[in-house]
């Protein structure tokens, strides 16, 4: 686990990035193409203005999940997927092994093979 200033841990700060509606619309614009530039990113969230998509843009940032790079006058977001997998694997996986080893079970039990 890494912990940033603060006492907040990356995890926390995946989740966080993770609940709101219009971050997950960005991050699912740089799934669908990657490399945007705040401009394009910006004409998938109309409903905000700059300000508001370069803010939320700093919390995928600060999560891991949006890196940058300029490129002569432009500044192109990229998706980084790693900290979603790592959640994935930290916490979805093991409860979904669970459900399936449970359902395997009650499976065995009513067919009488167990």
């Amino acid at each position: 686990m890494v912990t940033y200033k603060g006492g907040v841990d990356d995890e926390d700060l995946v989740f966080k990035a993770l609940a709101d509606t219009t971050r997950r619309a960005l991050l699912d614009k740089l799934f669908e193409r990657d490399g945007l530039t705040l401009g394009e990113l910006e004409a998938a969230v109309p409903e905000l203005t700059r300000f508001g998509v370069m803010k939320h843009l700093g919390v995928l940032e600060q999560a891991g999940l949006v890196v940058t790079r300029k490129q002569g006058r432009h500044k192109h977001h990229y998706l980084n997927a790693v900290p979603i997998r790592l959640l994935l694997e930290r916490w979805i996986d093991k409860y979904r092994d669970r459900q399936a080893a449970a359902l395997l079970d009650l499976k065995d039990h009513l067919e009488g093979t167990k």
